[in-house]
């Protein structure tokens, strides 16, 4: 897939902004919103999207980056805070070939356990509802 293209407006993450779909919401304001990942890697693992519509990095306006980067660091300090992991991954793919599933600008915060294996992405297993409120609860308690 290229790595530009039409910004498809029914994408999973467009249907969550506008209400359409559920998420485990961490935090929201006007620029961004921040869930808990349906179908985590690991215990806590948590996204960060913009409101604005962009495909990826690459075509995403330089102003909308820098209020997502920002609320990415804060809500990963919160992740760490809230879950005391070992470590934190933060990722954000951009084309398919990078491992890129929704077409919607986002990033990724991954904690890491020393004790416990990640999961892969996308791995189709979907994680328990009362378990991600729980763990957002944590998390939110350090924003």
């Amino acid at each position: 897939m290229n790595l530009s293209g039409t910004y498809d407006s029914d994408n999973i993450f467009a249907k969550i902004l506008r209400g359409e779909m559920p998420c485990v919401k961490i935090y929201e304001d006007e620029d961004v919103l921040s869930f808990m990942d349906m179908f985590p890697q690991s215990r806590g693992h948590t996204l960060v999207i913009p409101k604005q519509a962009s495909r990826n990095l690459l075509d995403a306006d330089a102003d909308v980056l820098a209020t997502l980067i920002r609320h990415t660091q804060t809500i990963a300090r919160a992740v760490a805070a809230g879950l005391k992991p070992d470590g934190l991954i933060l990722t954000q793919f951009n084309g398919t070939a990078a491992g890129q599933t929704v077409f919607h600008l986002h990033f990724h915060i991954i904690p890491r356990y020393a004790d416990m294996n990640m999961g892969r992405h996308s791995s189709g297993r979907m994680a328990d509802m009362s378990d991600l409120k729980d763990l957002a609860e944590h998390i939110k308690e350090h924003l």
